[in-house]
């Protein structure tokens, strides 16, 4: 009897969920679509596109241009990217991940983590300390590229 009342329930969230599919969003609603965010679109961010500040999203971008993207996720607002060396210095390589918390413009929106690895004596990769200074000045260097970049869309 728990099973079947189980299955009757799963049945009708599924039709509930399906029934909001649409042409313009074939996958169905989104997590605001449901519970209602409630909030008002701030500057940078777009009703119908990424969830999380634009500006810093395309500064994010840009400034990491040089490292291999491995993933992006415009949603959650994390943007991860792969090993990168450095020609001048081939025994250490870099990965980093950028997280976007915010739909506003604040400094406080930006969370930059690096990831450091230098080669060993047998060739092999080991982790290895990241200058303190390092993150700070790559989360600076994308915030002066989105304020710019709003300065820039203003006019």
């Amino acid at each position: 009897m728990v099973l079947v009342r189980g299955a009757a329930i799963a049945l009708i969230a599924s039709g509930v969920l399906l029934s909001a599919c649409s042409a313009d969003r074939p996958f169905g609603p989104t997590v605001g679509d449901v519970f209602g965010s409630g909030r008002s679109t701030p500057e940078g961010a777009s009703q119908n596109g990424i969830g999380v500040n634009a500006f810093l999203w395309r500064a994010t971008l840009d400034t990491f241009s040089f490292m291999p993207l491995s993933s992006a996720d415009p949603w959650g607002g994390v943007i991860n990217y792969d090993w990168y060396t450095d020609p001048q210095t081939p025994n250490e390589r870099f990965k980093a991940t950028v997280f976007i918390l915010d739909t506003r413009l604040r400094a406080d929106a930006l969370n930059v983590t690096v990831t450091k690895e230098v080669r060993d004596a047998t060739g092999g990769w080991v982790g290895a300390p990241v200058a303190a200074q390092t993150e700070t000045d790559l989360e600076n260097a994308i915030l002066t590229k989105a304020r710019q970049l709003n300065l820039s869309t203003a006019r």
